[in-house]
């Protein structure tokens, strides 16, 4: 019988995360920092979409037109009850790659994007990929990848092959991958501690397996124990996107690139001295000892000319989400933390405090003559990066998309009664969502259910974990007894209507 799952683990689900580098909107400000033309996205399309979060954020919160498999039927189920929620019409399927990249009835895209999969395919699997970007991606559309890069994976590798092949040797399917996961971690630390060479020549192993060990099991069930697992070179990611006709643009973030926090003087003299910016990628790598890359890559990349840089920055629209008394002006990179000219950056700030929504345009006439431009840019652009300010879609999709949001929030408030896997909110106003820890969400949604007071807002979360039969932990101790739950409980809400329940109102995410 044919094994569906072509070696990916497939028996325990994967985990319910949002993305925001899937979001096409995400691609304007890395774009026109790198003086790069964006096309206006219709189509999109998201290959391996896990359990759909991202694709069902994305399609529920713009006018998108959203495609996308993933060949686990359990999480296609899963994605197309979220698309039947919001309304979104988001096309999902339960198709593998060579299934679905091979159908005849589907648009051409504008933005393609597959988040990690590239990593834990087979190479007939990435032909399969590289085939459909070159025939289905339009001319001036972007890929958005992410992978596992060399060097950074080089000193974990030994560890993954040893998980993985302990698991191949001694695991019993019938005990389940939680049970497997755990026997190979434990097999594994015992074997390193009698491993001094390897040990010596790699001693940063043992901490990294510690690490491992703590992390969410259906993470590390398809992160080490799938049949195929590849970090690769940047390089030869480059050499299998060639015949796609894409070239390189830029990192999906912006500050994981920004000079002056990533590399020293002496490193970015180095970088410069290179002719081939494509060889420069290679380098930087092998400066950060790079474990993981999220890339954008553009079929027919176009430098954009002064003037039209400035009409594209010039018709964006921003709005402050943060307290901001907690902005810090300064950046943390690969090269320790850097300061920021207050001078220049709280202007920016000031002009935004009162959280209203700003043209670009208009902000820049509220400057002092002598403000630079490329400074309000670069302002704009470190503090969207940093989380501080969102980009706001026009009017008319915001009006669009208000009810397919709003439905698709209330069911994530309502599930966070029973569990604390759904975690991700739609804002109409940004096209995009933010996550949320379960208390603020089930605080949440007493709020929308009509109940306004901190006292009732702390009954209503005590209610939910009574009806679980659940406990909360802190400091890794369960609080056995009731007084010290609401104790807790009155702690988190604190938060909560300090800052949480403001920003979900300036995100439009409830009334």
């Amino acid at each position: 019988m044919a094994n569906w799952s072509e070696g990916y683990v497939s028996d325990i689900d994967y985990t319910y995360g949002y993305y925001p580098e899937l979001n096409p909107h995400n691609v304007k400000i890395p774009f026109l920092m790198a003086g790069l033309e964006a096309p206006k996205f219709i189509t999109a399309c998201e290959l391996g979409f896990g359990q759909g979060v991202s694709i069902n954020a994305h399609a529920a919160a713009s006018n998108i037109e959203w495609f996308g498999t993933d060949f686990n039927p359990s999480q296609a189920s899963f994605a197309q009850e979220l698309a039947d929620v919001s309304g979104s019409n988001a096309h999902i399927f339960d198709q593998s790659f060579s299934e679905f990249c091979g159908r005849e009835d589907l648009p051409d895209f504008d933005f393609i994007g597959l988040h990690g999969i590239w990593s834990w395919v087979s190479n007939e699997n990435r032909a399969i990929i590289t085939d459909f970007i070159r025939r289905k991606l339009k001319v001036g559309g972007v890929v958005y990848i992410s992978y596992n890069t060399l060097p950074g994976w080089s000193a974990a590798s030994p560890i993954r092959h040893m998980l993985t092949e302990h698991d191949h040797m001694h695991g019993s399917r019938s005990q389940g991958v939680g049970k497997r996961v755990k026997a190979s971690i434990e097999f594994t630390q015992d074997l390193l501690k009698l491993c001094q060479p390897l040990v010596q020549q790699v001693p940063s192993i043992p901490d990294r397996l510690d690490k491992i060990s703590q992390q969410n099991v259906n993470y590390l069930a398809h992160e080490y124990f799938n049949r195929d697992w590849q970090p690769m070179y940047f390089s030869e990611m480059a050499d299998w996107l060639s015949p796609t006709k894409t070239n390189f643009a830029c990192s999906a973030g912006f500050l994981e690139d920004y000079h002056p926090s990533s590399y020293t003087n002496e490193q970015l003299a180095f970088i410069n001295g290179l002719d081939d910016p494509m060889f420069a990628q290679s380098v930087k790598d092998f400066m950060h000892n790079k474990q993981f890359r999220r890339d954008y890559w553009v079929k027919g990349a176009r430098k954009t000319s002064t003037a039209k840089l400035e009409h594209n920055w010039h018709q964006l629209r921003f709005m402050m989400v943060v307290n901001t008394d907690s902005i810090k002006y300064e950046v943390k990179g690969m090269v320790g933390t850097i300061n920021l000219r207050e001078d220049i950056h709280k202007k920016v700030v000031d002009l935004l405090s009162d959280y209203k929504i700003y043209q670009v345009a208009d902000l820049q006439s509220l400057l002092p003559d002598d403000f630079k431009q490329s400074w309000l840019f670069e302002s704009l652009a470190i503090l969207y990066s940093q989380g501080a300010i969102v980009l706001v879609q026009d009017d008319e999709t915001v009006d669009e998309v208000r009810e397919g949001c709003k439905q698709l929030n209330a069911y994530v408030m309502k599930q966070s009664l029973v569990s604390p896997e759904l975690a991700a909110l739609v804002s109409p106003l940004t096209g995009s969502a933010l996550t949320y820890g379960r208390f603020s969400l089930i605080f949440l949604h007493a709020y929308c259910q009509g109940q306004t007071t901190r006292e009732e807002w702390v009954d209503y979360a005590w209610r939910a974990l009574r009806n679980n039969n659940q406990l909360l932990l802190k400091d890794g101790n369960t609080l056995s007894e009731k007084k010290d739950n609401i104790e807790e409980l009155n702690r988190m809400v604190d938060e909560f209507e300090k800052n949480t329940l403001p920003l979900v109102k300036r995100l439009q995410i409830v009334d």
